[in-house]
């Protein structure tokens, strides 16, 4: 194994996440991760002083491209667009602040910035890289990227739950979730979820799902219980954590329906976001390493 080689694969987890953090989607993320290689096997190695550096500004020009590609592709994407979830080991909810990066609520959220935004507030907030190397990865000036960061923080913050639920209060509002659908105890489902929550479905056009976010606690207790009533099918749900923090894992008959992820504050369940595309539910087979270091 080479040199080149070692240094790519001894940062590679490191390097996957950014890309995903970035991109929201673990295919792209590969993608990018395998042209990162690419130019990163042309680099004279002799000119590169800190290889983590050198690599991060690759992957995250790289990204900065794909986004670029995928904001044509969400355009004609049927209904809303979820991030793909990530079944991550029980050593990353431990790390609260990567947790909290990777979390389902937040993507959504970086999913409102634009592409610079967003692989600034990234590298800046979750990785904790210098203005000086983000200027260098993005292509701006440092004052510029103090301006960016400053912008997407105060943009995340606006929309992040301002009391939000430890991981064991969230999963005690999930197990609470999971009995009520199981039972079909509609009065339990409604007691768990705060009055102003926002539902998502992601069905991409190949699986059924609400086509536009449905927002209150009474209209998704009557779309979801409405919706199990009609099918006759009787759900069954297993604990997961999916991109470091808890979820629930849905199946039909049997059959893998899709992920249901949440986020809990002080008043309950107040966005649940549900991936039913079978196109984003390929990697829940293992779990997937994610790092910050």
């Amino acid at each position: 194994m080479g040199v080149a080689t070692e240094v790519f694969v001894a940062h590679r987890n490191l390097l996957f996440t950014v890309a995903y953090e970035m991109l929201g989607s673990a295919a792209d993320a590969e993608d990018v991760l395998q042209e990162s290689w690419l130019r990163w096997a042309e680099v004279d190695l002799e000119t590169v002083r800190d290889g983590r550096s050198y690599l991060i500004r690759i992957v995250t020009r790289q990204a900065l491209n794909r986004l670029r590609t995928m904001a044509r592709r969400k355009e004609a994407y049927v209904g809303p667009w979820l991030p793909e979830p990530l079944l991550t080991s029980p050593d990353v909810a431990e790390d609260v602040e990567l947790a909290e990066s990777l979390s389902m609520a937040l993507m959504v959220v970086l999913e409102t910035l634009t592409p610079t935004e967003r692989a600034v507030f990234v590298l800046r907030e979750v990785f904790d890289v210098g203005y000086e190397e983000i200027a260098r990865s993005v292509d701006k000036s440092e004052a510029a990227v103090r301006q960016i960061a400053h912008r997407a923080r105060k943009h995340v913050e606006a929309r992040q739950p301002r009391q939000p639920a430890s991981a064991a209060e969230a999963r005690t509002a999930l197990a609470s979730l999971q009995r009520a659908l199981e039972t079909g105890d509609r009065q339990g489902f409604l007691d768990v979820l705060a009055p102003d929550v926002v539902y998502i479905g992601d069905g991409g056009g190949i699986r059924q799902a609400a086509l536009r976010p449905v927002v209150g606690a009474d209209r998704i207790v009557r779309m979801v219980m409405g919706g199990l009533a009609k099918s006759g099918v009787i759900p069954t749900a297993e604990p997961a954590l999916v991109n470091g923090t808890p979820a629930l894992v849905f199946r039909l008959n049997g059959k893998l329906d899709g992920v249901l992820a949440a986020r809990v504050d002080s008043t309950g369940i107040t966005g649940l976001y549900y991936v039913r595309n079978p196109e984003k539910l390929t990697r829940l087979g293992a779990d997937t390493v994610v790092v910050r270091s």
